[in-house]
């Protein structure tokens, strides 16, 4: 979010990755934006590590690949895949200080497309995320009542299938049961009786349009003015959900039962571990947990100062975000433990009840049933903005456009946020959670994975592992270790490998609730998870075309007084000079406006 004017790239001090000449350390003093405290900065990366998804997906696919033996390869995908690449996009944005777009003109031109592709995630992550926060906000709305609406079945959604176990004994739970809470949520909150699938998605809902306007509300407010305006803002959407989490996990310690649900979640099922399906959860969580791959990191380490230590940050807020994971497991689990102790059943049996068999409604049917138990809590249900993605996007559009976007800023912001809300009413409809699915299997899903792939071969092998280290070592006085090079090299790139190649063998079979997506949604769901891909191989080809001295050369001659271009064709076979005018970084230290920079050199 760069409110004042943007140099494109920084100093690349480091070109020549094999030269004996002295790192200069370069002190930053032009005008880009910055944040005010480093609080801002690292709070803002916090508030988008561990955001609603974060929180509540760790437990859920931790019961579901073993408890306490899932903490093993989470741990060892942390610090072999997710920090390396968290880690390398904090210095990436912190060096070359510009946006997802523009940044691979200091990088690798070619993959530009990758930046294209990032901001059209970015935008499908917008249309489905908020709608999730609008439910909590609709929770919150009907939580101003006497009696709350998800603890009784005496409300007009309710069926003869609801079962209040409420303070009540004797009480019988069949297969066909469903407690208040669930029916509140899917009968009440989503109204899905009211669609029959995604070909009949029924009209929109008012009052979740009313929530998500204001969350949009909320959302333009905080960005239109930069890091100055939502550096201030995460204070609150960052610190929030610890105060709440540290207030719930007290009192679910005291709840009868809750110690079966902790027993269940820390208790080790070593025969996990031989399932290659628990290692691509645990890459995969490590993944969207820390988020690199989104382009929010390049963009909210851009803005800072340039001798800043991304290094120290990058281990700080990654330590903070698996925390996070770990400690929300006893939240959810103690309330685990606490609805098996009412029903008289095992934590498993309630864990594996089918209505639990996906994360947003693992979330919104437990928690509910939770602040009921807790006198004075039901306000504090725990919800963040989508901030991180639209910042992404913002700054990166911003930075390849200056000319004609900087002085519109409020104006762009506006029209993104309209964008964005527009693209988010097929959620809001009686069967928008169908619509919800659907954007975050494919949507996101292995596209976010393939260009975070992209990113680190991109910058490990074309781009070179000297010249980024050395990029390092202007900024910190010192240049990675070898844990580091090598994970860059060799391991990051095959860690999210992994992951896609388990992603493709497996074909996926989408069901909500008791819908089964028909094929033809799959098809659509490929075409949308291709409609970002797809901007990396036509910007490839749009480049090879369109670059001087590659498939066709451009001169100038004189005729006259006149200069006219000419154009002329060569041969269309790629060769090694035309590839390596579109692999070669665009700019070099005199480009990039070193009269504004201030540089001494380390002896």
């Amino acid at each position: 979010m760069a409110s004042g004017p943007t140099h494109h790239g920084s100093p690349n001090a480091a070109y020549s990755s094999n030269s004996a000449a002295p790192v200069p350390v370069i002190t930053q003093t032009d005008s880009r934006d910055k944040w005010s405290k480093k609080m801002d900065f690292l709070l803002s990366v916090i508030g988008f590590a561990v955001d609603l998804g974060n929180v509540w997906r760790f437990p859920y696919i931790c019961y579901q690949n073993g408890g306490g033996a899932f903490l093993i390869p989470y741990v060892l995908m942390a610090i072999f895949g997710g920090v390396p690449l968290f880690y390398m996009e904090l210095a990436l944005g912190q060096f070359h200080r510009t946006g997802a777009i523009s940044i691979w003109k200091h990088i690798c031109p070619i993959f530009k497309g990758i930046g294209y592709a990032i901001c059209v995630i970015a935008l499908y992550v917008s249309f489905y995320y908020n709608t999730i926060i609008a439910w909590a906000l609709f929770y919150f709305y009907s939580s101003f009542s006497s009696i709350l609406p998800w603890t009784n079945c005496d409300n007009v959604w309710n069926t003869p299938d609801c079962t209040n176990y409420f303070g009540m004994d004797n009480i019988t739970w069949t297969n066909s049961s469903r407690s208040p809470a669930e029916e509140f949520y899917t009968r009440n909150v989503l109204e899905l009786h009211k669609s029959s699938g995604l070909k009949n998605l029924g009209g929109v809902r008012w009052q979740l349009m009313l929530c998500l306007f204001l969350i949009f509300t909320i959302v333009y407010f905080s960005l239109w003015k930069g890091v100055k305006t939502s550096g201030k803002v995460v204070w609150v959407t960052a610190t929030l959900p610890y105060i709440v989490l540290f207030i719930l996990l007290i009192r679910g310690a005291t709840l009868p039962g809750a110690w079966k649900g902790v027993v269940f979640y820390l208790k080790p099922q070593w025969d996990k571990l031989l399932e290659t399906s628990v290692w691509v959860d645990a890459a995969a969580q490590i993944f969207f947990s820390l988020g690199p791959g989104f382009g929010v990191l390049l963009a909210l380490s851009s803005y800072n100062p340039f001798t800043n230590n991304c290094y120290r940050d990058a281990i700080v807020t990654s330590l903070v975000n698996c925390l996070t994971s770990f400690v929300s497991g006893f939240v959810i689990f103690t309330v685990l433990g606490y609805m098996a102790e009412m029903r008289k059943v095992e934590v498993e049996d309630v864990a594996r009840d089918k209505v639990h068999s996906r994360l947003t409604t693992f979330l919104y049917c437990i928690f509910p049933f939770w602040l009921s138990h807790f006198p004075g809590a039901h306000r504090l249900f725990l919800f963040g903005f989508q901030f991180g993605g639209l910042e992404a996007i913002i700054t990166a559009v911003l930075d390849e456009y200056p000319d004609q976007l900087y002085h519109r800023r409020e104006l762009f912001v506006l029209c993104l946020v309209v964008v964005c809300f527009l693209g988010s009413l097929s959620t809001l409809t009686n069967g928008g959670a169908y619509v919800v699915k659907l954007l975050e299997e494919f949507g996101v899903g292995c596209s976010i994975i393939v260009l975070g792939f992209l990113e680190a071969i991109a910058v490990s092998w074309f781009y070179g592992i000297n010249r980024f280290s050395n990029d390092i070592q202007a900024m910190l006085g010192k240049a990675p270790g070898l844990f580091w090079r090598v994970c860059w090299v060799a391991i990051s790139p095959a860690f999210l490998a992994f992951i896609i190649i388990s992603s493709l063998l497996k074909v996926p079979q989408l069901t909500l609730f008791d819908y089964k997506y028909p094929d033809w949604s799959i098809t659509v769901g490929y075409l949308i998870g291709f409609s970002s891909f797809m901007w990396i191989p036509i910007y490839m080809v749009y480049k090879l075309v369109w670059t001087p001295g590659s498939l066709k050369q451009v001169s100038v001659r004189k005729e006259g007084r006149r200069l006219e271009q000419v154009v002329t064709l060569v041969s269309p076979w790629c060769s090694p000079q035309r590839l390596a005018v579109c692999l070669r970084p665009e700019r070099t230290i005199p480009e990039l406006h070193a009269d504004s920079l201030h540089m001494t050199t380390m002896p």
